[in-house]
């Protein structure tokens, strides 16, 4: 059976009797305290006070709730606003490309989590603090930079005007020509519109030790394209996009450490790009590296890297082309690796993040050969010896015998 609590919280059904009864002594009062006095505690419950001091708590606690809602209100966010005004920020103007996107629904603060989280800015409160309380913000794609400062991150996505009109995504290990390819298929201008901004080295902003040469340097990855860019602005976004890729793989300090210029690294990058995929790349590194700088003669490599995609590149082929004949093996060019021992003059594609990592972090092993022995899921073997070699070469003819994709 359940009672009713009294007004100080307790059951009478299970509160003791303290009534003394008739003739008790009185119980002495106790001297008053001066305002504002407030005893040490020892230890045990404290005897309530009543009359002012409880008022007192329920004015406070009045003001905090009306103190809450002017926070809540209009005027409160120009509160928070000056307690945000040191939120952590960039000074920007910021590197890279970030295709970012806002969707339905997105309030400021959201959008604010996902531009962190994407690297465009430092902090949540600097970008609510860079919108003044402001919600006008479109949906739809814009085309930002890593470590914007918030107030330049703003702008760009205040303005419906760079709300992006066209997405192109590249895929990895295409070359040049093949990129100019896709772009003037997606845009609204031409192959020859293309070729013109690529030869616009310097506006390109490529690196020094590219010669002027942007084969490997387009970096793979999805685009957003606003409708006043012109191919140059497209080429130099994509060559942007590298830049961000090789500071976050520290490419120089990586490229020096393995013994290598950054130039080498990318075209050892483009190698394994057009040879391997996932979990294989930094095998095939690893393979590069052993004949580049490894005993080659020992293995009956002479030096020579006889990696197919070099001499494909050299002849325009186009596709993949698995394995090369005597003939095409013997082509008077600097890309050939069946003819000419290093690495060839530059990158035959546009290598992906992957394949720059395997290239700057090989993995251990003393392989001298590799052969993909099924096109269809890309297994591919590896072997110390020649005659290693030519049992993957078995293997991979069984396949074709049975396979249209050889």
């Amino acid at each position: 059976m359940s009672h009713d609590a009294n007004d100080d919280g307790v059951d009478p059904a299970t509160e003791p009797d303290t009534d003394p009864g008739p003739g008790a002594p009185e119980e002495p009062e106790e001297p008053e305290e001066p305002d504002g006095y407030d005893p040490p505690y020892l230890g045990g419950a404290r005897k309530k006070k009543r009359g002012f001091s409880g008022c007192l708590a329920v004015i406070v606690a009045l003001v905090v709730v009306v103190g809450g809602a002017y926070v809540a209100g209009t005027k409160g966010f120009h509160y928070l606003k000056d307690h945000l005004s040191h939120a952590a920020d960039y000074s920007g103007p910021g590197h890279g490309q970030v295709l970012f996107e806002v969707k339905q629904g997105d309030s400021t603060s959201t959008i604010g989590r996902h531009l962190k989280a994407d690297g465009v800015v430092a902090s949540v409160e600097a970008f609510i603090n860079a919108s003044d309380g402001k919600n006008t913000i479109q949906v739809g794609f814009y085309q930002l930079k890593r470590k914007m400062a918030a107030d330049d991150a703003f702008k760009v996505l205040n303005n419906p005007k760079n709300i992006v009109r066209a997405t192109v995504t590249i895929p990895e290990g295409l070359r040049a020509v093949d990129i100019v390819a896709i772009l003037a298929a997606k845009t609204k201008y031409s192959v020859a519109d293309f070729d013109a901004a690529l030869k616009n080295t310097s506006a390109l902003g490529l690196p020094a030790y590219a010669h002027g040469n942007p084969e490997g340097y387009l970096f793979p990855s999805t685009y957003g394209f606003g409708p006043t860019e012109k191919p140059i602005d497209m080429l130099t976004d994509m060559v942007d996009r590298w830049k961000q890729a090789a500071t976050d793989d520290d490419l120089v300090a990586g490229a020096q450490k393995v013994g290598r210029t950054p130039a080498e690294i990318m075209t050892i990058a483009s190698l394994i790009q057009a040879e391997g995929r996932g979990s294989d790349m930094p095998k095939i590194s690893r393979v590069i590296y052993n004949r580049l700088d490894g005993p080659g003669s020992r293995q009956g490599t002479n030096g020579l890297l006889q990696i197919d995609a070099t001499v494909n590149y050299a002849l325009h082929r186009k596709g993949v082309v698995a394995v090369t004949t005597d003939e095409t093996q013997n082509t008077d060019s600097p890309y050939n690796t069946y003819k000419y021992p290093g690495l060839p003059p530059g990158p035959i594609n546009s290598p992906g993040d992957a394949a720059i990592k395997a290239a700057l972090k090989p993995a251990d092993g003393p392989w001298y050969y590799y052969l993909t022995v099924n096109l269809r899921t890309g297994e591919t073997k590896f072997g110390t010896t020649y005659q290693d070699f030519l049992g993957f070469k078995q293997e991979y003819d069984q396949y074709c015998t049975t396979s249209s994709r050889c």
